[in-house]
């Protein structure tokens, strides 16, 4: 009787180092996953109420109720005043040269850079005049755009 339950245990400790291995994970992850490709082409861009020159393409998620993935496409010559984001987000230059002012700053960034923002930092947009900016945005939280100086 002994015998039979450790080498029941011992079994089914055998088959739960099997089925744990990395190699198996690493298969099962492979079945339950999911890939999503959206040609450019196929890119759906929106207008963002409020913002002329500014459009919105939501990849994954809700920028209205919370973490989200989008695009963002400012026309060549696009300025937003200072102003601040409530939730943490990064951003990749997809197209265009986007001119980003920080602390009296200008900083800018041709495709292929990157930024991120974080406790709510106020910042000055641009897309320099000619090309469209394209932007790549992970966000953290909900989408806004907070004027400096508004109300609380």
């Amino acid at each position: 009787m002994k015998q039979s339950i450790a080498t029941t245990i011992v079994t089914v400790l055998a088959v739960n180092a099997f089925l744990l291995s990395p190699q198996v994970i690493a298969k099962q992850g492979a079945r339950i996953g999911h890939a999503t490709f959206t040609p450019a082409a196929d890119v759906k861009w929106a207008d963002v109420p409020g913002f002329p020159g500014v459009q919105m393409a939501v990849i994954g998620g809700n920028p209205a109720k919370g973490v989200h993935h989008s695009m963002l496409k400012f026309a060549g010559g696009f300025a937003a005043p200072l102003h601040h984001h409530s939730s943490d987000h990064y951003g990749t230059v997809v197209a265009g040269t986007l001119v980003l002012v920080v602390d009296g700053k200008e900083n800018r960034l041709p495709p292929g850079s990157s930024f991120a923002f974080t406790g709510r930092m106020p910042h000055q947009t641009r897309c320099e005049a000619g090309a469209d900016c394209v932007l790549a945005i992970d966000a953290r939280g909900k989408w806004d755009v907070v004027p400096e100086g508004a109300k609380k």
